[in-house]
């Protein structure tokens, strides 16, 4: 892996894996800010919950703006959880803000007894999925959420890929009665929406035209495959890009209108291609008896090595010259 761009911790340089001394780096998590918008424009019924990680994903604004409607519930995932459904039952919109591996998976059981069961309206924003956590390993590395949580009835799963995704995504659902998962990153990832984008469960936007190959990309494969159209560009090969953000329930329109265009289609994600969004276009694809073959591009099903996000992604080949080599192999 190329080292050269990597500085020591602290130097506030957006290659750094530090997250603490980084924490003014992170400008794409923007819950705590939408949710104090909302707030502001009357939306009372906002409770917003955390697990000692207030500051790190970004939802201390919230309350710092409204400290009555905030909670952090130390290390007490489950703890949080449980309250989250009691406060639902009692009127409020709870939106509870952790990282993903804490809440998703640590809270698994939590999550569909406590919320899905009872079909609860709770927002849960999974922040620094997949391998964001770099460094800090597996404990905290996140590749299995999509396929824990994507067999829970009456869950909606969805993938914002940028800060302006996050707006559109707590602004469009604000009225939904059920409770929604939102999987996000660290918030350094690149802008890819310079104004929120149009938004609906179900739904996904075309990021960018192309004839010869669709990639379907959820998070920050979005961008990853931005980069890669750039670099497939310049061989004659034109990518189009979707931003698939909804998973669950996932817009199987655009997917077999895709499929009915292709003879290959390639998806994308930073998740265990095993369960993940992946396998959600696979299930599509068959179920409605189509021959297109499906390229599945994200982390192996294996457990990340440790080291920078940004060389991770280089490593597992989920950047933009990653991307693009998986596709023009594949077109040859």
């Amino acid at each position: 892996m190329n080292t050269k761009a990597y500085r020591p911790a602290g130097t506030q340089d957006p290659a750094s894996w530090d997250m603490v001394g980084a924490l003014n780096l992170s400008k794409q998590l923007t819950t705590g800010r939408v949710l104090a918008e909302l707030a502001e424009e009357g939306h009372d019924d906002l409770m917003v919950l955390t697990a000692d990680l207030g500051r790190p994903t970004q939802v201390k604004v919230f309350g710092d703006k409204y400290p009555d409607r905030y909670f952090n519930f130390g290390i007490a995932e489950r703890n949080m959880i449980g309250a989250s459904a009691g406060l639902a039952t009692t009127g409020w919109k709870p939106v509870i803000s952790n990282y993903s591996f804490f809440l998703a998976l640590m809270g698994v059981e939590n999550i569909r007894n406590d919320i899905c069961y009872p079909n609860l309206p709770v927002r849960m924003v999974g922040t620094h999925s997949g391998i964001a956590m770099g460094f800090y390993g597996t404990s905290h590395h996140c590749n299995e959420d999509i396929g824990a949580l994507r067999t829970l009835a009456n869950l909606t799963l969805m993938a914002p890929c940028d800060g302006n995704a996050i707006a559109a995504a707590l602004r469009g659902t604000i009225k939904h009665e059920g409770p929604i998962y939102f999987r996000v990153g660290r918030g350094r990832e690149a802008v890819v929406y310079e104004e929120p984008p149009s938004w609906k469960i179900g739904g996904s936007n075309v990021i960018c035209e192309g004839s010869d190959a669709t990639l379907l990309a959820i998070g920050n494969l979005v961008k990853a495959g931005l980069d890669a159209q750039k670099l497939l560009g310049s061989a004659g090969i034109r990518l189009k890009v979707v931003d698939c953000y909804s998973i669950r329930p996932i817009d199987k329109q655009r997917i077999l209108t895709e499929a009915a265009a292709h003879s290959v289609l390639f998806s994308a994600e930073e998740h265990n291609v095993t369960g993940g969004f992946g396998a959600a276009v696979a299930e599509v694809l068959a179920e409605a008896g189509t021959s297109t073959k499906l390229i599945k591009i994200g982390m192996p099903d294996q457990y990340s090595i440790l080291g920078p996000p940004l060389h991770l992604y280089r490593h597992y080949g989920m950047d933009g010259e990653g991307v693009a080599k998986v596709i023009r192999n594949s077109l040859r």
